[in-house]
């Protein structure tokens, strides 16, 4: 049955609670949120409760407007003033300040820009693809659709390929800070006061930031054109970046270059393998590969929110927000709106228009890396699709434990090649 399939019973889950999402996405919990309630009010154990926002047009209205501000947090986490200035990076920044900061590492993501290095990709896709070629048992996940991102991470930081596997384990631990498997100390199971000043809550960020300053130490005695090179270079105003803030932007680039990108690969491999008639047709016309991507892309929208927080009473919905009100932005659930997409819960290749929120559609908080995450999934299809003869899941599927990320941890396959 296919992972989004709405189940009977299921539609009052908790969707503050990470063990809910070790089973999926609570489809069927959101579908009655869009029908009955698209901005509902969610108490919290810890904290002081939040509105949900469900429908896409409510979640682009809001991600739109100023009212609705990203300086107190993207997280359901409420921080003390002391932590904000702390962790902050740019994506706890509003416009104009968050624009001047991303402009910082914009230009290596720009679109023309990864046109250009391309066939680079590719190679790269090539490499992970024949590393697995003949193998008959795989975890996609680890094996192929981890490998990638990692080492494009590499190549943009300029770091070198032996640290890959470190620095994605960290950011694994930093993104995943309520999963056992991936840190010690998962922030809703342990103690983590000790480490509140660091990003994520996590003991991760401390190895991180020795880690970012010895590669800093390294530019300025040879200087390089690598994204840590640019975080060292002074911004338009012509001050530098502070060593505290160096080291959340790098910080930030690792957790976010990896984990996304690779978890929307294991979720499109997984659809397409539910959808064999779709998997078929893409083998038979690659040309589909970019409307193809999108899909994946929508399917599997894998960061679930963003917080903002209300700065001045408002209205949306009908439902009156205060000042200081936690609204989360469900870009999962505005990526299955009805009102916005026929039949939502069909994977569909072909689908058009498809215009997902995996990026954040049309907010000054776009994702800067969309033009990267979109080549690396078409070329890496691309490369495995065609020496496939058969595929199919050969073993337990296990998710992230995270209300913040949708995420395949692991995806056995059994395999048969041309």
């Amino acid at each position: 049955m296919p992972t989004t399939a709405i189940e009977a019973g299921t539609a009052f889950a908790n969707i503050v609670d990470p063990d809910v999402y070790l089973n999926g996405f609570p489809h069927a919990t959101f579908k009655r949120l869009r029908d009955e309630d698209p901005v509902s009010w969610w108490d919290e154990e810890e904290g002081s409760g939040f509105w949900a926002v469900t429908r896409y047009d409510d979640v682009l209205s809001v991600s739109q407007n100023r009212i609705f501000s990203s300086s107190r947090g993207i997280r359901l986490e409420e921080m003390k003033e002391d932590e904000l200035k702390a962790r902050r990076t740019m994506m706890e920044m509003d416009p104009p300040e968050h624009t001047n900061y991303r402009r910082i590492v914009q230009p290596p993501f720009l679109n023309k820009e990864v046109a250009a290095v391309e066939d680079s990709i590719r190679q790269l896709a090539r490499a992970v693809v024949d590393n697995v070629d003949g193998r008959p048992d795989i975890d996609f996940v680890e094996d192929v659709a981890r490998q990638l991102p990692m080492r494009m991470l590499g190549k943009l930081l300029g770091i070198p390929d032996a640290d890959g596997p470190w620095l994605v384990k960290q950011g694994d631990a930093l993104i995943g800070n309520t999963d056992p498997e991936f840190t010690s100390h998962p922030v809703d199971k342990v103690d983590t006061d000790a480490y509140r000043l660091m990003p994520f809550r996590s003991p991760a960020s401390r190895q991180l930031f020795e880690y970012a300053l010895r590669a800093a130490k390294e530019r300025h005695e040879h200087p390089t054109g690598d994204l840590i090179s640019r975080l060292l270079q002074p911004k338009r105003d012509g001050d530098f970046l502070k060593d505290d803030e160096f080291q959340n932007f790098f910080t930030l680039l690792v957790a976010a270059g990896n984990d996304t990108t690779r978890y929307t690969k294991a979720a499109g491999m997984l659809a397409l393998i539910e959808h064999p008639e779709q998997l078929a047709e893409l083998r038979d016309h690659p040309e589909l590969l970019p409307s193809a991507t999108e899909e994946i892309l929508r399917w599997g929208t894998v960061t679930m929110h963003f917080r903002r927080t209300a700065m001045a009473n408002t209205e949306l919905a009908g439902k009156s927000i205060k000042a200081g009100s936690k609204v989360l932005l469900w870009f999962i659930s505005g990526d299955y709106d009805e009102r916005q997409f026929p039949d939502p819960f069909r994977f569909d290749i072909k689908r058009s228009p498809n215009e997902h929120m995996a990026f954040g559609l049309k907010s000054p908080h776009k994702c800067i890396g969309e033009h990267l995450a979109r080549v690396e999934i078409r070329v890496l299809l691309a490369e495995l699709l065609p020496r496939l003869a058969s595929v199919k899941v050969n073993g337990p599927i296990e998710r992230l434990r995270s209300n913040f990320i949708s995420g395949i941890k692991h995806l056995p396959l059994k395999l048969t090649w041309v």
